[in-house]
């Protein structure tokens, strides 16, 4: 036995597991492109500043959790972390701007150093969709119509959505400031990084999971206290176009983002049936993020879901495919297997081709992989042009004329 291992907070997918994360990826793109998203699919790695700059440098992702190493040529290269800002990337790099609204979805592997836990690895995959270029409520809307589609499409149904509203530019400016004195007469109940963060990006903040930093901001000034009117009626028209397409949600005002290129609406679909990882789908609007990257200012709003987190969510699949299994009953026989399997394969069939080993052993694969039908071949088989089909779940076992076989064996396709 080997003692090779896959590295902590990876795990290998397979069998059902494959079987359920496939079917995520397929059945959100499926949905996704009804609303008129295109898939895109952008690297693994970027350069680091990508995510530096757009994450926040006072981020626990880019702190703490960045994979992040150097080439030979002395460049800086990081895991994505996430995959918004490899799109904001594209969007710039691919000088995109005149092509706007633009909507893309992606899937894929990510990458963080975090401790693994139940619903929680160091890579991880995710589902996500962008809409950039729409700066009304309307593409705000959509976006979150979208993943309560894909949710309801893949059964999740035990999720509640939570949204808020993080203002324009002013609003949060004048928040900003309630909030930098607020938290300065708590200076000395905050840890060490929140400290810092008063000091460069108070919002930031508001975002940490250390136990006696949310102590020092329990009580802290609401968002929604300072938007201004302009602020508020967008978030009005948010939630009356949610509840005109009956999708309940609610309003919470603790839901915040940190850096200052979001902006109006943020939202996550949360559920209490995976424990300490409740967030199954989260996003927001981040009207800034293009702009702040070098690229043009333009709007976006955007969401990502963990596929493993899904995963734990889902129904019960339905059964897979199950196969045929030709059985050649020695070695001269294996040749012509081979071909009707081949032939087989051709209109439509999961074929399985017993290997080797006497009858026996071929037909215990053929019930371990749980095939549908044995198809026998011997030579007397050969000789007639038939062959011996056999029901695994009944045991009846039928002489058919080749010419006949695939009509017969319709029925197991």
């Amino acid at each position: 036995m080997s003692s090779l291992q896959p590295v902590r907070g990876t795990h290998d997918l397979m069998f059902d597991d494959i079987r359920r994360h496939r079917h995520i990826e397929a059945t959100a793109f499926e949905i996704a492109q009804r609303y008129g998203y295109s898939e895109i699919a952008t690297p693994a790695f970027e350069f680091t500043e990508v995510f530096a700059r757009t994450l926040g440098d006072t981020s626990d992702i880019v702190t703490k959790e960045m994979y992040t190493f150097e080439t030979k040529g002395g460049e800086s290269i990081t895991l994505r972390p996430e995959g918004t800002a490899g799109v904001a990337r594209a969007f710039i790099t691919n000088g995109l701007a005149q092509q706007t609204p633009l909507k893309f979805f992606y899937r894929g592997p990510m990458f963080r150093h975090e401790r693994p836990q139940r619903g929680r690895q160091r890579q991880f995959h995710q589902i996500g969709a962008e809409l950039i270029g729409v700066a009304g409520p309307q593409a705000d809307v959509e976006v979150i119509v979208l993943a309560k589609h894909i949710l309801n499409a893949l059964g999740v149904t035990n999720v509640t959505l939570q949204i808020n509203s993080l203002g324009d530019a002013e609003s949060r400016t004048a928040y900003r400031d309630v909030l930098v004195k607020f938290l300065s007469g708590r200076r000395d109940l905050l840890s060490v990084e929140s400290r810092e963060r008063l000091e460069r990006n108070p919002l930031r903040v508001l975002d940490s999971k250390d136990p006696a930093d949310r102590d020092a901001i329990a009580g802290a000034p609401k968002f929604g206290d300072h938007l201004n009117e302009t602020s508020h009626a967008f978030f009005d028209a948010v939630k009356s176009g949610l509840t005109a397409h009956g999708v309940q949600f609610v309003v919470n005002p603790a839901l915040v983002r940190g850096l200052d290129y979001y902006s109006h609406t943020a939202f996550e679909f949360v559920t209490d049936a995976l424990g300490a990882q409740g967030t199954v789908l989260a996003g927001g609007r981040y009207d800034g993020l293009i702009g702040d990257m070098g690229g043009p200012v333009t709007p976006g709003i955007g969401w990502a879901a963990g596929i493993e987190r899904l995963a734990m969510m889902l129904p019960a699949l339905a059964p897979a495919k199950r196969p045929v299994a030709v059985i050649p009953v020695g070695p001269a026989e294996e040749q012509a297997a081979d071909l009707l399997a081949a032939e087989l394969r051709a209109v439509g069939f999961a074929v399985d081709v017993g290997y080797g080993g006497n009858m026996g052993k071929r037909m215990k694969r053929a019930n371990k992989i749980a095939a549908v039908a044995a198809i026998i071949l011997g030579e007397d088989e050969i000789k007639a042009n038939t062959a011996a089909v056999r029901n695994l779940d009944s045991g009846e076992q039928t002489i058919v004329p080749r010419a006949d076989l695939i009509g017969h064996l319709a029925p197991y396709r």
